[in-house]
């Protein structure tokens, strides 16, 4: 731009935030005028006004309807090129936009403002020298197949009638009523509710009271519920329930044969062919898993041995995009506008804050010492991510067809290449992990 309107003083004066500092900034009004008048009669080349040709409306008519709107462009154009003329003398790297505030003057021949902003923090890298990382180990054998075959299994499972008491693993129809102090609660009361005994569905006491009765029995008993009971009118309260039971299902699952093959997307049947995919894909899952518990800690471990003052402007960027993707989340979930879905920002507050550190952080890292993501290293991560797709080559174009998508997995690259450069300087502790645990399969 030509705009030469302003003058800026430079006082990179440190606010009461670590990051926070100010420059002093001043317009000279013969100048602004100067622009405003160029900016008008630029418009009014091309301007359209009933009764005047175009371009003919007179001067005096254009400055009386757009000179508010060109003076305030004016002065905004002089003032970021003012700003940003500033902080690149004095050398700053500016972390969000700045606040511009006016100042009272005597001077008539100038307009003062005073630009409040953060800048980056600056970081000192400090690697894990000696700092203590667990590394998960797992090997896949029989056991852990015929564990997910089982998972696999019970997600397809249908229930039949019994005549019969009820047990663990049993699904149960019930009503039920509760009362505290004679009087029925919020939530205490359902009819024809279907309930998997040992699923942990309800809490243990009212569990164990179903258990052992038959359809066409009820019985009535009392139970406390825990003092950290979500329900916070109920927490601590014991109440007295009356349960009914309507019918008693156990599970029957499926049978490993070519129909549950078939069903779980080998068109052929082939029970061996379908071990194989289960078993190539378990172990690209425990791989990953297992991968993402080392890599946790080495995150929190980099932080915590480079502490990082996050920018408010950047945090607060990063709130506004954790609280945009949980209402789209939502929105997908419900498969309904969510005008109104109550989000608050303190919700989102220490994991964004969390966020813009670790990535003010990860990227000085990378820069010092020259982490990038190599094309060698992305094409071999799509590769793998195709691997458990039925078509692998159609992914690999996919991701391939848009640089976006591409990013995405230049960012794991990255991450991956600083946990490898963080843990040549740590002490990596092996330690073995239970199947169950890991998949979170346990109860």
């Amino acid at each position: 731009m030509e705009n030469n309107a302003t003058t800026p003083v430079v006082e990179a004066a440190p606010q009461p935030g670590v990051l926070e500092r100010s420059l002093d900034l001043s317009v000279l009004v013969a100048e602004l005028d100067k622009d405003v008048d160029q900016r008008l009669r630029r418009m009014g080349k091309n301007l359209k006004m009933p009764g005047f040709r175009p371009g003919k409306v007179p001067f005096n008519i254009v400055k009386q309807q757009f000179g508010q709107e060109a003076y305030v462009d004016a002065l905004n154009a002089a003032l970021e090129k003012s700003f940003s003329e500033a902080v690149k003398a004095a050398e700053m790297r500016v972390a969000g936009s700045p606040r511009i505030e006016p100042k009272k003057t005597e001077d008539e021949t100038r307009l003062e403002f005073t630009a409040l902003f953060e800048v980056y923090p600056e970081i000192e890298v400090a690697g894990l020298d000696g700092v203590e990382i667990e590394r998960p180990t797992l090997e896949i054998g029989a056991s852990e197949l015929e564990s997910t075959l089982d998972v696999l299994r019970r997600q397809r499972v249908r229930y039949q009638p019994v005549d019969r008491a009820a047990t663990k693993g049993d699904r149960v129809t019930i009503d039920f009523l509760g009362k505290k102090d004679d009087e029925p609660f919020p939530g205490g009361e359902a009819r024809d509710y279907p309930l998997v005994l040992g699923e942990g569905a309800m809490l243990a006491d009212f569990e164990n009271a179903v258990t052992g009765l038959k359809a066409g029995e009820a019985k009535t008993f009392e139970q406390t519920f825990p003092a950290g009971y979500h329900a916070k009118d109920l927490a601590g309260q014991t109440a007295r329930f009356e349960v009914t039971v309507k019918q008693v299902s156990e599970a029957i699952l499926p049978e490993i044969d070519a129909d549950f093959a078939r069903a779980l997307g080998i068109a052929d049947g082939d029970v061996d062919k379908m071990r194989a995919e289960i078993e190539a894909n378990l172990k690209r899952e425990v791989k990953n898993r297992l991968k993402s518990r080392v890599k946790n800690q080495v995150m929190d471990a980099l932080l915590k041995t480079n502490p990082v003052e996050a920018p408010k402007a950047l945090v607060e960027a990063e709130i506004d995009h954790l609280m945009n993707n949980a209402r789209q989340d939502m929105e997908q979930r419900s498969g309904r506008k969510l005008k109104d879905f109550p989000v608050k920002r303190e919700w989102f507050a220490e994991q964004a804050r969390r966020r813009v550190s670790l990535g003010l952080l990860l990227s000085e890292i990378v820069k010092l010492n020259e982490l990038r993501a190599r094309p060698e290293q992305i094409k071999l991560v799509v590769e793998e991510i195709a691997q458990s797709y039925e078509h692998p080559e159609e992914i690999v174009r996919w991701y391939y067809a848009q640089p976006q998508r591409l990013a995405e997995i230049e960012g794991v690259v990255i991450e991956d290449n600083v946990v490898e450069w963080a843990l040549s300087g740590a002490r990596v502790v092996d330690k073995a992990v239970a199947f169950d645990e890991l998949m979170g399969q346990r109860g």
